[in-house]
C-alpha cells in the first residue's frame, strides 16, 4: 500500500513539474487571448469627389464634384509633442484580444479633409442674400451647373482640419504568418497579417468661410463612417510592434456646422483612403 502511494504521489510531482516546464517554454507570442494592445501613428488621406450642399435662410445650393485633400505635416516632433499632438494627421487606438485571432478596439482616426482652392466645379442652387450683406454679390436664382471658379475665399472656403474625426469600434482578426518565412523564434520577431471591419461617427472642426458669414469654430457630431482595412504587423521582442495599414471607407455627413447660425449647415459624403503607419505595445494585465 505504501508502495502505491509513494508512486501516486512521484507521479504527480513529475506531472505537475513537466506542465510547470510546459508553461515556462510556452512562447508569449503563442496566444493573444487576454491581452491588450494600444498604438499611436500618423496617416496621409485620398478622397473621391463629393457633392456638398449648403442650406441657410437665404440660400440652398450645391457644388458638385468638389475636389478635396488632405494636410499632411510630414515628419516632425508635433507627433509625439502632448501639446501640439492634434496638429499633424494621427490615429490612436486601443484594444483587446477576445480570442487568439480575434480582437475589439475603439479608435480616433484624425484625419484632414481641405477643399482645393482656385479649383473651377459646378454650382447647382439659389442665393438670395440682403442688399449690402457681404456675400450678396453672389445673389443669383439660375445657377443651374453653372461652372464658379472658387477663387474668391469670401464665397467659400471648406475644411475639417482640427480634424474630420473619425471615432470608430473595429473588429479585427489576426493571423501568425511568420512560419512562412521560417523564423525560428517568434518571442523575438513576428509577423502578423490583421484584416479588420469598423464604424463609428464623425465628429469635426469645420472651418468654413461662407459668403461672408461669421465662421463656426466648433467640434460637432456630424455623421458616420464605415470602413475596412488590411495590415501587416511587425512584433519586436514579445511587446512592441510596428503596423503598416490600408483602411478605406465611406463618410456621411448630413449635419455639418458652418456658421454661428443654427439654420445654415452642409451635407456631403464620400469615399477615402488612409495609409497608415503606427507604433504599438501588447501586454497583459
Amino acid at each position: 500500500m505504501k508502495t502505491k502511494f509513494l508512486f501516486f504521489f512521484l507521479a504527480c510531482v513529475s506531472l505537475n513539474t513537466f506542465a510547470q516546464e510546459e508553461i515556462e517554454v510556452q512562447k508569449y507570442t503563442a496566444h493573444n487571448k487576454g491581452k491588450f494592445f494600444v498604438s499611436w501613428g500618423g496617416n496621409r488621406e485620398s478622397y473621391s469627389k463629393s457633392d456638398v450642399t449648403f442650406k441657410g435662410k437665404d440660400y440652398n445650393f450645391t457644388v458638385e464634384n468638389m475636389r478635396a485633400h488632405d494636410k499632411p505635416k510630414g515628419w516632425h516632433i508635433d507627433y509625439i509633442n502632448p501639446v501640439n499632438m492634434t496638429i499633424p494627421q494621427t490615429n490612436l487606438k486601443i484594444g483587446y484580444f477576445v480570442s487568439d485571432h480575434y480582437s475589439v478596439a475603439i479608435g480616433v482616426d484624425h484625419m484632414k479633409y481641405v477643399m482645393t482652392q482656385n479649383q473651377t466645379a459646378n454650382v447647382t442652387g439659389r442665393i438670395n442674400l440682403p442688399e449690402g450683406a457681404p456675400g450678396a454679390v453672389y445673389n443669383g436664382e439660375n445657377y443651374n451647373k453653372t461652372p464658379v471658379n472658387f477663387t474668391d475665399e469670401t464665397f467659400l472656403t471648406y475644411e475639417h482640419t482640427d480634424g474630420l474625426n473619425y471615432i470608430n469600434t473595429e473588429i479585427a482578426r489576426h493571423d501568425d504568418i511568420s512560419k512562412l518565412f521560417r523564423l525560428p523564434n517568434t518571442d523575438k520577431f513576428q509577423i502578423n497579417l490583421v484584416e479588420g471591419i469598423g464604424g463609428g461617427v464623425l465628429y469635426p472642426k469645420t472651418n468654413t468661410k461662407l459668403l461672408g458669414k461669421e465662421r463656426h469654430d466648433d467640434f460637432h457630431i456630424s455623421g458616420y463612417g464605415l470602413s475596412a482595412k488590411a495590415a501587416l504587423n511587425l512584433t519586436f521582442f514579445k511587446y512592441f510592434y510596428i503596423q503598416g495599414e490600408l483602411k478605406g471607407g465611406y463618410i456621411d455627413m448630413q449635419d455639418i456646422k458652418t456658421t454661428v447660425s443654427n439654420e445654415d449647415k452642409a451635407s456631403q459624403h464620400f469615399f477615402f483612403l488612409q495609409r497608415i503607419l503606427t507604433v504599438g505595445g501588447i501586454f497583459r494585465i
